[in-house]
């Protein structure tokens, strides 16, 4: 700092302007600045026109993952656990049940809203049979799935004959039943 004769306040020092050397380092360093600039938004656009970034050498979000991950991903994502979980129990139905019960009954559908497992049998007697042994399967259902999953099973018997359609029916005829009144 210098003194100022006049009043006794000092005056600030001035730093000298860059001339020379110093004003083509700052220049070199703009430019070098502008290009790595205008590199990083051409090598974006260049990205974008291949289809995006690329996965490195390192694990990231955009690597593949294995088939059964991504399953069950979607299931998560998608809010399937419920329906998923009772698919599996179709699925598994003989150890569940047994394999003497299994070869009788088979399950049909599962209203997930009613919590209700529909079950076809071969024969009334077997019919019988699984709606005394419904509340046990209930339960161990229900061990299999979480609690409250399957509230009822709705056990249902063999269906009736095909209906046969041919030239001897008569029209409006509804089957075998419509004579009884």
């Amino acid at each position: 700092m210098t003194e100022n004769t006049s009043g006794g306040a000092p005056e600030p020092a001035r730093s000298p302007e860059p001339s020379g050397v110093d004003l083509a380092r700052v220049a070199l360093r703009a430019a070098k600045d502008a290009a790595r600039a205008r590199g990083d938004a051409a090598q974006q656009k260049k990205q974008a026109r291949r289809g995006g970034l690329r996965s490195g050498a390192r694990a990231d979000g955009r690597d593949p993952m294995a088939l059964g991950s991504a399953i069950n991903r979607l299931i998560t994502e998608r809010g399937w656990e419920a329906p998923a979980a009772v698919g599996g129990v179709m699925g598994r139905w003989p150890q569940i049940v047994g394999e003497d019960v299994a070869k009788h009954c088979v399950p049909e559908k599962y209203d997930e809203d009613e919590r209700v497992l529909t079950v076809r049998c071969d024969s009334t007697a077997w019919a019988t049979n699984l709606r005394l042994l419904a509340p046990t399967l209930v339960a161990r259902l229900n061990e299999d799935l979480g609690h409250g999953r399957v509230t009822l099973i709705k056990v249902q018997g063999p269906g009736g004959p095909a209906r046969r359609y041919g030239p001897l029916r008569a029209p409006g005829s509804t089957g075998p039943g419509d004579t009884y009144g």
